[in-house]
């Protein structure tokens, strides 16, 4: 059976004038071990999909099976749980807390986990130097540039050692020098923590170092 396993996916956004359906019966299985990217036109549902299937979204119907746990069986608690201990987010914009240091912004889903500042902070230490951040670990978000800040972001989606990584155009904001590390960089990540990765994108570089490529089109990838 497939690590990532969608079957008959629906998703729909409501407002007074109109409802937009942005995932119609979609189907996808993504193999343990995998990097597959995701591409489409903007407004397609890219991020809609990330969110869904992370379980930070709601869907009106359909099966979402992650390893041998059902997100569409799950209270919400469980829910939350799960996406703090198997699932790592990256973003295009990298969300960190601009009053903490990069060490403190990557060991904080382990204190949300409540693991001890005395076991979280050599782990989220050793994470921002495999990163290259090693001489960066007691700056604030505010000091770094955007390359180092999605770095920091990346250790923290990592830092808890998840199981799948989803990745919202992780490198849009970035000039296409500094994106291309950042590939490099993901790519690297996925082997060595042996994840399984769904990263969204625009950008064909990207796409390029990913093990398969999939289309979002009319609410189904293809």
């Amino acid at each position: 059976m497939s690590f990532v396993s969608v079957t008959a996916l629906n998703k729909t956004y409501r407002t007074a004038t109109q409802t937009l359906q942005v995932l119609r019966g979609l189907e996808v299985s993504v193999e343990r071990g995998e990097m597959v990217a995701v591409v489409g036109a903007s407004g397609v549902g890219k991020s809609t999909l990330l969110h869904v299937l992370g379980g930070l979204d709601s869907f009106e119907s359909g099966t979402i099976q992650i390893g041998d746990a059902d997100l569409s069986a799950m209270s919400d608690a469980d829910r939350v749980a799960f996406r703090n201990r198997q699932i790592g987010f990256v973003f295009q914009f990298h969300h960190l807390l601009p009053e903490f240091d990069a060490v403190e912004n990557t060991e904080m889903p382990l204190r949300i986990g409540r693991l001890a500042v005395a076991d979280a902070r050599p782990v989220a230490e050793a994470l921002l130097r495999r990163v290259g951040l090693g001489d960066r670990l007691n700056h604030r978000p505010g000091t770094l540039s955007g390359g180092e800040q999605q770095r920091v972001a990346i250790a923290r989606a990592l830092v808890t050692r998840p199981a799948l990584l989803l990745a919202d155009e992780p490198t849009g904001d970035l000039d296409e020098r500094t994106a291309d590390t950042l590939h490099d960089l993901l790519r690297e990540m996925h082997r060595e923590q042996n994840l399984t990765s769904i990263i969204a994108t625009h950008n064909p570089r990207l796409a390029a170092v990913c093990d398969r490529v999939l289309r979002l089109e009319g609410g189904r990838l293809i």
